[in-house]
């Protein structure tokens, strides 16, 4: 027997798709895996040593649930400095990864009968989150270029919470400051909250990124996530953080306190270091993450396949339509060019015709990687 909730709450694409590209890699099989989500990279040594340090110093027991008061402040400065936030230590989380903090906020704003207003294809995740919390998803829809478009109908009565996800996985869509005025706009209009996930915050081309939170009227009704996984390869790590109105976040630690307890002590002490230490590999790794960008995008295209240029992330979500939709196409990938990837239709019904391709992944994989495709449709 399995409840009801649970029941509701569909299996992770994108980690189902890795864990069967790591066993046929297993089986001896040259696969290509351009469906995993995290950078290629190596965590940066010194935050490796610190984190290494703090096990040898003795910091493997319990900490405060809302995490170490050094890396709160490291968090809280942080946010002051590069996002325009008006947070002291006392207003940040931490949590064991920015995906329990997407969980952790949604639970504590939403409940049953409500509605979460997801923007175009959205990050697998999201959706259970917002069902294992009794409410429902409206998709908001998106142009070619997967920007809202007339967002202002997918509100209603029952709505509740706008998530923003920015640059976006899967499409790597950056919103600028029009776009966020406008979401603005509609959750004062409508006093709704906004969840804004800024995972991706540091990996962005040729845009500035805006944090929401710092928009007039937003302070107390945004709660702002991010974490230390993408920007600094920390994946593995699960370190993430949030902050947000006060009220929501004493709901939060109710949470956590019941739930995760807390965030590993000593990763803890390594995402000090890691916001406070050198950025210099990881402005090197967004600089790597470009070239790739547009070698894959040029590639594609120069396959007939239609596909935008992402402003932020490491995923280009090209149109497949012409060869039988996401799905048809992300299987023949893996049978014929032994290439995985995310149909489209994982992150909502606007992906359908998409797939979601990774270039966390070497320029010379990448430049395999379409001579593969090519071979597949033809070219």
């Amino acid at each position: 027997m399995v409840s009801a909730r649970m029941a509701s709450i569909h299996e992770s694409t994108t980690l189902k798709i890795s864990a069967m590209a790591k066993k046929l890699t297993a089986e001896g099989l040259d696969i290509i895996d351009m469906g995993v989500g995290e950078p290629d990279f190596d965590t940066p040594r010194h935050i490796v040593e610190a984190g290494c340090s703090s096990i040898r110093n003795g910091e493997t027991h319990y900490a405060p649930t809302a995490g170490i008061l050094d890396l709160r402040k490291a968090i809280a400065q942080k946010l002051v400095r590069e996002n325009s936030l008006k947070v002291s230590p006392d207003d940040v989380s931490v949590t064991p990864g920015a995906k329990m903090a997407v969980f952790a906020a949604l639970q504590a704003l939403l409940q049953e009968g409500d509605e979460c207003v997801l923007i175009g294809p959205s990050w697998v995740s999201y959706e259970p989150c917002v069902a294992f919390a009794g409410a429902s998803v409206a998709w908001g829809r998106v142009d070619e270029a997967f920007q809202p478009r007339d967002l202002a109908a997918s509100i209603n009565s029952k709505t509740r919470v706008i998530l923003v996800n920015s640059p976006s996985n899967p499409t790597g869509a950056v919103f600028d400051k029009n776009v966020l005025q406008e979401i603005r706009d509609l959750a004062v209009d409508h006093n709704l909250f906004v969840v804004s996930d800024e995972i991706y915050e540091k990996i962005i081309y040729d845009h500035e990124h805006i944090s929401i939170g710092s928009l007039p009227g937003m302070e107390e009704r945004t709660v702002t996530i991010n974490g230390f996984s993408k920007a600094y390869a920390m994946t593995g790590w699960r370190l993430g953080y949030l902050t947000g109105p006060k009220e929501t976040m004493k709901w939060v630690n109710r949470l956590l306190s019941h739930s995760v307890s807390q965030a590993t002590t000593f990763v803890q002490r390594a995402g000090v270091e890691a916001l406070t230490g050198p950025q210099d590999e990881v402005a090197a790794m967004v600089k790597e993450f470009r070239v790739r960008r547009d070698l894959l995008v040029s590639g594609l295209r120069d396959l007939g396949i239609p596909c935008s240029t992402p402003g932020g992330a490491f995923y280009v979500f090209p149109d497949v339509s012409e060869y039988g939709g996401g799905d048809a196409f992300t299987d023949k990938l893996l049978k014929d060019a032994l290439i995985a990837a995310t149909p489209g239709s994982a992150f909502g019904p606007g992906g359908a015709n998409n797939v979601r391709l990774s270039y966390a992944t070497s320029q010379a994989r990448i430049n395999l990687a379409l001579e593969r495709i090519g071979k597949m449709i033809g070219k």
